[in-house]
């Protein structure tokens, strides 16, 4: 039985997780969760289940709901997400948190010798070098959950040496066929309609402007040790080949799957074990054909952003990812068009100056950089 922490519970990983958990019920058990203010999305679970620790983002909720659901108890804020995710009991704590805010509560969790399963992609693109340091030094083991590095993880769980180079497949999100004049019009209802995945507002937009390939490729070479030269990135409308290794012998192993997060989920709580998962089986003659394309680089600038800031062993990727959570934050508020966001974060990440990353706080200070260079150009004042 292992006991499990998700962060970020309310989310669409988080709510898949507790959906592979219920259906493992003699294998998984959940002890303690955060949902932000969204604790309507998890309130059937928290009525059916008791003493859990489970935090929100505000006092003032926590006393509310420790009212409503008294079987468990509320905790709050930051300090509340690090107590959650250092639980005592705790084996494997999944981050499935949006952004930056993952990455102070991954470490405290490694260094309270929690096995970490992650699809909070941002904590690595932030501060790889960091959080695989202590990996290493706490003896713990980092799964991946994002069906990308699942997939590389599946494909090198037998043979992990001679990679030549590693294989990451994109859908293109929801404007793949647009080019970049027709992006001046489309709306927030068209950028959150994925054509393959249903995932959260904000990766569905890193979806649609590659950024979220951009992070993965940033991701798969702190996760796996191969340099960013090494990485490439293909288009793959059909999301059923989710990522490929070739070897030194040019021998290319793929995984593929339905499109369904649960099976990454599952495999990075079970590892090294396969349960059984009551899901669709893939049909490949219903699929009919698989295609790959090459991706245009002038048309998914960030992705080239992301490439480049891979390459550095500075502050940028930690910047430039700063810079994009405030991009999306400002869509998915209505306060830009779509088409600004790569706009802005091009322009954020060739302006702005890098330091060095020799600490958390080297990268929150790159992450408030980039973030309030957004900020700037978005009120008109000087950047």
């Amino acid at each position: 039985m292992k006991n499990i922490v998700i962060l970020g519970a309310s989310g669409s990983i988080g709510l898949q997780t507790l959906d592979v958990i219920q259906r493992h019920p003699e294998k998984f058990r959940c002890i303690g969760l955060s949902v932000k203010s969204r604790v309507d999305m998890i309130s059937d679970v928290l009525t059916k289940n008791f003493g859990w620790v489970v935090c929100v983002e505000r006092s003032d909720d926590a006393l509310k709901y420790s009212i409503e659901f008294p079987q468990h108890r509320f905790v709050w804020g930051e300090d509340g997400l690090i107590e959650v995710a250092c639980l005592k009991e705790a084996d494997t704590v999944v981050n499935a948190l949006v952004g930056f805010v993952g990455c102070r509560p991954t470490l405290a969790a490694i260094e309270a010798k929690k096995n970490i399963a992650l699809a909070n992609k941002e904590t690595l693109v932030s501060a790889g070098k960091i959080v695989m340091d202590a990996i290493k030094r706490n003896g713990v083991s980092l799964m991946p959950i994002d069906s990308e590095h699942s997939a590389i993880a599946q494909c090198l769980s037998t043979h992990d040496e001679n990679i030549n180079r590693l294989i990451l497949t994109a859908s293109g999100g929801s404007f793949r066929d647009k080019n970049r004049l027709e992006l001046n019009h489309v709306t927030l209802s068209d950028a959150l309609n994925h054509p393959n995945w249903t995932m959260g507002a904000k990766i569905t937009i890193d979806s649609a402007t590659m950024m979220n390939k951009g992070l993965e490729v940033i991701e798969a070479h702190w996760l796996f040790d191969v340099p960013i030269e090494k990485i490439d990135v293909i288009m793959h409308r059909q999301s059923i080949v989710h990522s490929m290794v070739e070897f030194d012998d040019r021998a290319v192993i793929a995984q593929l799957g339905t499109p369904d997060m649960r099976i990454p989920i599952q495999y990075a709580l079970s590892y090294p074990q396969r349960l059984k998962l009551e899901i669709p089986s893939l049909d490949l003659v219903k699929a009919h054909s698989l295609t790959f394309e090459s991706v245009d680089f002038d048309r998914f600038p960030l992705l080239r952003c992301a490439y480049l800031a891979g390459k550095r062993e500075d502050s940028s990727a930690a910047a430039l990812n700063g810079a994009n959570e405030e991009a999306v934050a400002a869509f998915l508020a209505g306060n830009i068009r779509f088409i600004d966001i790569d706009t802005y974060v091009v322009e954020a990440f060739e302006c702005m100056t890098y330091g060095q990353l020799s600490s958390l706080d080297d990268a929150i200070a790159a992450d408030k950089m980039g973030r309030e260079w957004i900020k700037k150009k978005i009120s008109g004042g000087n950047v």
